[in-house]
């Protein structure tokens, strides 16, 4: 296994990764690791799919108008 040294840790954060491996009762050393390895495991966005699935939400239905007093009346639907 290779070693790694990291150095300039900000102390917030080596105090919040020893909270984190505490909690996981485990020591630093492998609460860091297993922080790497979620973080190179993590599935690339696609950005394309992420647009579409945006817009298609977005879209507004046929036949409806989008106005001002539109929204204002969709936001305040159901409120005292």
């Amino acid at each position: 296994m290779a070693t790694l040294t990291i150095k300039n840790i900000p102390e917030p954060l080596v105090k919040r990764l020893k909270q984190q491996a505490a909690a996981h009762r485990r020591s630093l050393n492998l609460e860091v690791i297993s922080y790497l390895e979620q973080m190179t495991h993590s599935v690339p966005i696609d950005a394309e799919a992420l647009l579409a699935r945006a817009r298609a939400v977005r879209k507004t239905p046929k036949g409806m108008r989008l106005t001002d007093r539109l929204l204002h009346e969709l936001k305040t639907a159901g409120r005292p």
